[in-house]
């Protein structure tokens, strides 16, 4: 329509909005499978829709079954789509090679996170040798008041965007009042980046840059450390090389570059 913008004013599919809705709750149970009335119940459908959405998904690989045909789980087609948007962004090819070089440099672990929400998406990491996770945190979510990446992109916005608390608290160190939460920011704004001590994971500190290449930054880069190797000399050198490779990736990081400008 003449002086609107694309898509607004545009009714939401229903049959689409459910099919979205009922991926990402099972995405969100991990390795705990659902059952039919849990979904229904979840979602507030009937279950004879939920049974034909479901029987839909599963023979197009979106959702997978056990054997006996109760138990439902997220399908290996969004692990293959989630795979070609890590693959088609720019800006994740752009910081990679990046990555690579603070891992090697500094010994530790190095993420590229994008906030979604009030969650923060891992998009890379590049692992420490010294400090191996069993599960990869790629396309894996964590609140973003609660890590070095969401709080360093938190601070890029007015506290007015904070939502009201009580936050999620995952470890004892989590800061839980939307004030404790802004007067951290404070600090990550006066630092010129953030501090997670232990807030998201017990033992790990990490390091959040927010990349300014757009505005506000929807991208972070982070360092996360075992305490026990975390000394005042360490956490000198991470912050000197953490800069570094912030200002490296937002000097290499083009305008409005060829493709496409997402939003």
């Amino acid at each position: 329509m003449p002086g609107t913008a694309e898509g607004a004013g545009v009714r939401e599919v229903k049959s689409a909005a459910r099919t979205v809705e009922l991926l990402e709750l099972l995405a969100a149970r991990g390795d705990r499978p659902a059952r039919l009335q849990e979904l229904a119940d979840a979602l507030g459908v009937p279950r004879s829709s939920m049974y034909a959405l479901l029987q839909t998904l599963i023979a197009r690989g979106w959702v997978r079954t056990d054997v006996t045909g109760s138990l439902y789980g997220i399908g290996i087609r969004a692990l293959l789509t989630g795979t070609g948007y890590l693959d088609s962004d720019p800006r994740v090819r752009l910081v990679r090679p990046y990555l690579d070089e603070a891992s090697e440099e500094l010994g530790e672990t190095i993420h590229l996170g994008r906030l979604d929400g009030r969650d923060v998406a891992y998009l890379a990491t590049r692992e420490s040798h010294a400090y191996l996770r069993t599960i990869s945190r790629v396309g894996r979510r964590l609140p973003a008041h609660v890590g070095a990446l969401g709080k360093a992109l938190l601070a890029e916005r007015p506290d007015a965007d904070l939502p009201e608390g009580p936050y999620e608290a995952l470890t004892p160190n989590s800061r839980t009042s939307r004030e404790a939460l802004a007067a951290d920011l404070a600090g990550v704004r006066e630092r010129g980046y953030a501090v997670d001590r232990e807030e998201g994971v017990l033992g790990i500190v990490g390091f959040g840059f927010a990349l300014r290449y757009d505005t506000p930054a929807l991208d972070a880069i982070s360092c996360s450390v075992p305490v026990a190797r975390l000394t005042p000399a360490h956490e000198e050198r991470i912050v000197a090389v953490m800069r570094e490779t912030r200002a490296r990736i937002e000097a290499s990081a083009p305008g409005a570059g060829g493709g496409p400008h997402w939003r």
